[in-house]
């Protein structure tokens, strides 16, 4: 059985700060009582809608935050009290903010990171050519990461993430703002290097196509309490309420109903009956419907 990587137990961070003239004191609570477990391997989308506590998470995590209670774990190591010791084990990519210099080449970034990481030269260059061939980016290591594209600035953030060989990899948001193909290049390179080798992905987002490309698993939070812990699959299963059959009408509009079991056979008579149709078929309930669904109950 794959051992435990990643623990929180009732992690709560709550944020404090003064108001007004008299400076009353203001509780904001961003994470209450959270707890998960993350095997080794697993690739997790931990999502929830904005301000849902999400990032305040992984910062605890990845020990840029002190919790205000609870305890967390991370490959055996409490992150607040073990900084310097996690970050060697540990990658961290965000969406939006660059852990590359701006008027540095990639090259440049990578060498400083090893140094960092106490990579020798040798080691360092043969990993950033490995990656940077398997990321299809070997043409834009020596350009100033500012004339780099998104896309392309993204997949070298995920070279720096992934040089030192972490176990755990955090990614907050990291397709934001990229377009369909940059988006496609990047989970299919994220895939395939967890995959190859045994990376623990732990992955915030609300691009449901990151989830669908990626995850395995769904840790779901609002207002700083974990809603749901599911498997997709059960999550399809449990709340896709079925398959959904869609009617096009001669004028182009698609109507549709929901195939439940308690569907009746006279419901189905009269949607049918109720205008001509030239088209039939049948769809399952998307990923993005549901959890959208999810957010509103």
């Amino acid at each position: 059985m794959p051992e435990t990587v990643i623990i929180a137990d009732h992690l709560t961070k709550i944020f404090k700060y003064k108001k007004g003239v008299l400076g009353k004191i203001i509780e904001n609570t961003a994470v209450s009582a959270l707890s998960f477990e993350v095997k080794a391997g697993e690739i997790i989308a931990f999502i929830g809608p904005n301000g849902g506590g999400k990032s305040t998470t992984i910062k605890m995590l990845t020990s840029i935050l002190y919790p205000s209670s609870g305890h967390a774990s991370v490959l055996g190591l409490t992150p607040w009290k073990n900084r310097e010791k996690l970050v060697r084990q540990i990658g961290v990519v965000f969406g939006q903010k660059s852990q590359l210099y701006y008027h540095l080449s990639p090259t440049d970034s990578y060498t400083l990171s090893a140094a960092a990481y106490n990579l020798s030269s040798r080691e360092a260059k043969a990993r950033v050519h490995e990656l940077a061939k398997q990321f299809e980016i070997e043409d834009c290591l020596n350009l100033p990461v500012k004339n780099l594209s998104l896309g392309q600035r993204m997949r070298c953030e995920l070279i720096a993430s992934l040089l030192h060989r972490p176990s755990v990899l955090f990614l907050d948001e990291p397709t934001l703002g990229l377009d369909i193909e940059a988006k496609y290049l990047f989970r299919s390179f994220l895939l395939k290097q967890a995959q190859k080798e045994g990376t623990t992905v732990f992955l915030t987002s609300h691009d449901v196509g990151d989830i669908e490309s990626l995850c395995h698993r769904i840790l779901l939070i609002n207002h700083g309490k974990l809603l749901l812990d599911s498997d997709i699959q059960n999550l399809k299963e449990k709340y896709g309420a079925g398959q959904v059959l869609c009617v096009e009408r001669p004028s182009g509009k698609i109507e549709e109903i929901s195939l439940q079991t308690t569907t009746k056979l006279s419901q189905l008579k009269k949607f049918f009956s109720s205008q001509p149709f030239s088209n039939v078929f049948v769809r399952s309930t998307d990923l993005e419907t549901i959890i959208a669904s999810i957010y509103r109950k």
